[in-house]
């Protein structure tokens, strides 16, 4: 209830009073402990930076909330204290101020409370376990936005803070707020209630409004993370000031009845406090929204719009959720007395010499205005707010100083005890209060449950109708609750939109007529206007997005006038003229020394094979057949066998020499002169039956590949037999590998060519082209496969050159002087050493 102009004035001395006169910032009593209390008395308006001060503003609008639940500690405090269980010889006093419902302002008490006892500052330390604060725990605040702001400050120093209504999530994160309390239950818990009610009348097509602050927001976002769970469609989200003093407030709740209204929804879920969610009533009832069913939450149900908004049973249906609550025997009587034994005059007497006393520690507690609170104002106002998180806050600090200070029923001992100290017993202990049982669960809250409130008008007045409850389940008496529909009966809530063509429905969750457009994939088209799924096309087609039709699909290969290609031809021709240009040259010096030392005849031998194998990457380019797929791996591997087959016998000759010189003398006529070629001629025939067995296991063939590119068919080779591939091409690995054991370890000799050097780097090439190969050839399925094949072949070709025959070149061309028999000497003709000594 909000009364404008009144002003509030409390002042407590030992016995403690009341006057309804003035305002007074500070509730003060002294006390063993004292507990420290943050209460929402008004809401400031005035301009916090306009003032050079760091001063508690003074509020111009009253809550009678915050009065009812100060005054609901402050009974609490006056119980413990009379109590001879709890805490026999020690008294609670406490120190209350207003927030203003502004963080700035709850800000500054708390630093007051933070300030060491005894003093007016706050003690900078690395180790708190030993700092005293003001207070020894402290009651509040009850909103989300104030309990955010406050938590990390009393946290850092491990002061137990026990709210009363802070319902934020984020709160629940014991991490970041290890001392935080609260003794009602947390957002998710109402928001898994929401859910439930919707679930039980099925109504899976809502809005949801929320207040643009922390409660609303995080709520707001609860609660559609846990519909999208529960096969609930969200037809409109969206935040309103809390300010409505804001320019743009007016503008912005007309613009959310706009959007309710072009969604065509029957429920609405409201999860706002009381100002901005009257203010959302009043605006659909001026812009004609119509009936819809309303769902809300203690933040506004219990309040006093439904009696201060004119023509409210218009908007329709009304049903909320609030917390399930006891009473607090004996308060209303505390109240009425307490308002009747004051005197007015005296007490602002005392309010005003109190404030000159403690003026030093005093945040700005003169009361600057006065008017009249009767007991007739707040009386209404005691059978809606709820008091008992407020009464059992104070008695789960109690009692963890109960169990502190180790009490008994003789009296509790005299021990200075440490804020931080009181946080083990609240995390591990229940307590009881008033017969009922409590306990703080894992996030430190306590879930008390709720009752499904239903708005019943009688006479144009409202009654709070119970009709239902939740308690980890829900149960709703639906014969009580009256639709405020045409028919009186229950309304349905379901979404309907038609899709364009070429989108199907994508229903959200099952069983549900709420759906969503969604555009055909690739490859998918449309087939008709209900469908809840796109077709596939058939393998030979294609379909871009949003398709509703398919088209053919183009052959994909490596094309002859592809720049690529035409590039890979060039490098082809001319590796095959540097094949070409060497055998002219080798045999323009065939009788030469270094020609006859490189293998003679031989050597012109392998080059035409390096030619042809050249020349075989045209197998790769254009369209593939099934006949080209057999012939590219055969001629890959029979060239290089007619070249490495030429260097089988050099490298024989040469580890004879070297590695078994007494043996040499009678096996190096297998391995030189005209013996040498039957060697070449057993290889190449080796390699020729390996050909037909990987003919007869499985050749590649033809493979047409309609997953790997989106609207074209791939034709490629495919290897069809990986065991005959391994067959085919391993001959020629261990031919290589043969050689390279036979002249790695060969030394060049004093003044002479090495013969050997260029074998060893041949094959060490080829192994290393081979590496790359196998695993991107065992990987890629596009047309850069031929790519990959055509690069091995001419890298392999141009390795083999650039090894051996090169540098022979370069000796025929411009060092012929070192073409002599003393530096190109045939190793077999050299005597061994133990011959010329």
């Amino acid at each position: 209830m909000q009364l404008p102009g009144l002003w509030l004035c409390l002042s407590f001395g030992w016995a403690g009073s009341l006057s309804p006169s003035c305002l007074s910032a500070q509730f003060r009593r002294p006390g063993d402990f004292i507990l420290g209390g943050l209460f929402p008395f008004g809401k400031d308006t005035v301009n916090l930076t306009a003032r050079s001060e760091p001063t508690l503003l003074l509020c111009e609008r009253l809550f009678v909330d915050g009065l009812i639940w100060a005054l609901g500690m402050r009974f609490a405090i006056e119980q413990i204290n009379n109590s001879s269980s709890l805490l026999p010889g020690v008294s609670l006093g406490y120190d209350m101020y207003d927030t203003c419902s502004e963080p700035l302002v709850a800000l500054q008490p708390s630093l007051l409370f933070l300030s060491q006892k005894g003093t007016a500052g706050i003690g900078v330390l690395c180790d708190y376990s030993q700092y005293q604060p003001r207070v020894t725990a402290v009651i509040g605040p009850h909103s989300s936005d104030l309990g955010l702001a406050t938590a990390k400050l009393f946290s850092s120093f491990l002061i137990p803070q026990v709210s009363y209504g802070a319902s934020s999530e984020t709160l629940s994160n014991t991490e970041l707020y290890p001392s935080f309390y609260r003794t009602v239950p947390s957002d998710k818990n109402l928001v898994e209630a929401i859910v439930l009610l919707l679930n039980q009348f099925g109504w899976n097509w809502v809005a949801t409004v929320g207040n643009d602050d922390a409660y609303g927001q995080g709520a707001q976002a609860l609660f559609l993370s846990m519909a999208g769970t529960n096969n609930i469609c969200i037809a409109f989200e969206g935040l309103i000031p809390t300010d409505l003093t804001e320019p743009n407030a007016e503008k912005q709740l007309e613009n959310t009845i706009k959007l309710i209204n072009s969604t065509k929804v029957n429920v609405i879920v409201l999860l706002a406090h009381n100002v901005p969610a009257q203010a959302l009533l009043e605006h659909s009832i001026r812009m004609g929204l119509g009936k819809k069913v309303w769902i809300g939450t203690e933040a506004w149900m219990l309040s006093d719009i439904a009696t201060s908004t004119p023509n409210l049973q218009s908007i329709g249906t009304v049903l909320g959720f609030v917390m399930r609550t006891g009473t607090v025997p004996g308060f209303q009587e505390y109240v009425a007395e307490l308002f009747s034994s004051v005197t007015q005059d005296e007490f602002c007497r005392q309010s005003r010499e109190l404030s000159r006393l403690a003026n030093a520690e005093v945040l700005g507690t003169h009361c600057q205005q006065c008017g009249n609170v009767t007991l007739g104002d707040v009386w209404p106002m005691l059978a809606v707010t709820t008091v008992q998180p407020v009464h059992t806050a104070v008695y789960s600090v109690a009692h963890a100083l109960h169990r502190a200070l180790g009490c008994t029923t003789k009296g509790c001992p005299k021990t200075p005890i440490r804020p931080w100290q009181l946080l083990h017993f609240m995390n591990t202990l229940p307590f009881e209060v008033n017969g009922q049982s409590f306990r703080f669960d894992q996030s430190h809250g306590t879930n008390t449950g709720y009752k499904l409130i239903f708005w019943a008008w009688r006479d144009g007045s409202v009654t709070y109708l119970p009709v239902g409850d939740y308690d980890q389940s829900l149960y709703v008496h639906k014969s009580q609750i009256e639709f405020h529909t045409a028919d009186k009966k229950e309304p349905t809530s379901e979404c309907f939109r038609r899709c364009q063509p070429g989108q199907f429905r994508r229903i959200k969750g099952f069983n549900l007529c709420c759906y969503d457009c969604t555009d055909c994939s690739e490859n998918t088209f449309w087939s008709s206007t209900d469908s809840t799924s796109c077709s596939p096309c058939p393998r030979h087609q294609w379909a871009p997005a949003r398709s509703t039709r398919c088209h053919d699909r183009s052959e994909r290969f490596l094309f002859w006038d592809e720049p690529l290609a035409v590039a890979l031809v060039a490098l082809v021709a001319l590796t095959a003229a540097l094949s070409g240009a060497a055998a002219l040259l080798f045999l323009k010096h065939l009788r030469s020394p270094l020609v006859q030392l490189a293998g003679g005849a031989r050597s012109l031998f392998a080059l035409l094979w390096l030619l042809l194998q050249s020349l075989s990457c045209c197998l790769y380019v254009g369209r593939p057949s099934a006949a080209l797929c057999s012939l590219q791996q055969l001629s890959y591997a029979l060239c290089l066998n007619g070249c490495f087959s030429t260097f089988v016998p050099k490298a024989l000759e040469v580890a004879l020499l070297t590695e078994f010189p007494r043996c040499a003398p009678r096996l190096l006529r297998w391995v030189t002169h005209g013996r040498a070629w039957l060697l070449v001629a057993a290889s190449m025939l080796t390699q020729a039956l390996l050909c037909l067995c990987h003919l007869r296991l499985g050749p590649d063939y033809l493979v047409a590949d309609y997953e790997s590119l989106p609207r074209e068919v791939l034709l490629l080779c495919g290897t069809q037999s990986w065991a005959a591939f391994v067959l085919l091409h391993g001959y020629n690995s261990c031919l290589a590998f043969s050689c390279f054991l036979c002249t790695f370890m060969v030394q060049t000799p004093a003044r002479r060519y090495n013969v050997a050097r260029g074998i060893t780097f041949a094959t060490l090439i080829y192994f290393v082209v081979w590496i790359f190969f196998v695993v991107i050839f065992a990987t890629l399925r596009t047309v850069l496969r031929a790519v990959t094949q055509i690069c091995t072949v001419l890298a392999t070709a141009l390795g083999i050159l650039a090894s051996y025959f090169v540098p022979k070149c370069y000796i025929l061309v411009f060092r012929p002087d070192l073409n002599t028999g003393d530096y190109c000497q045939n190793p077999s003709e050299e005597q061994p050493e133990q011959d010329r000594q």
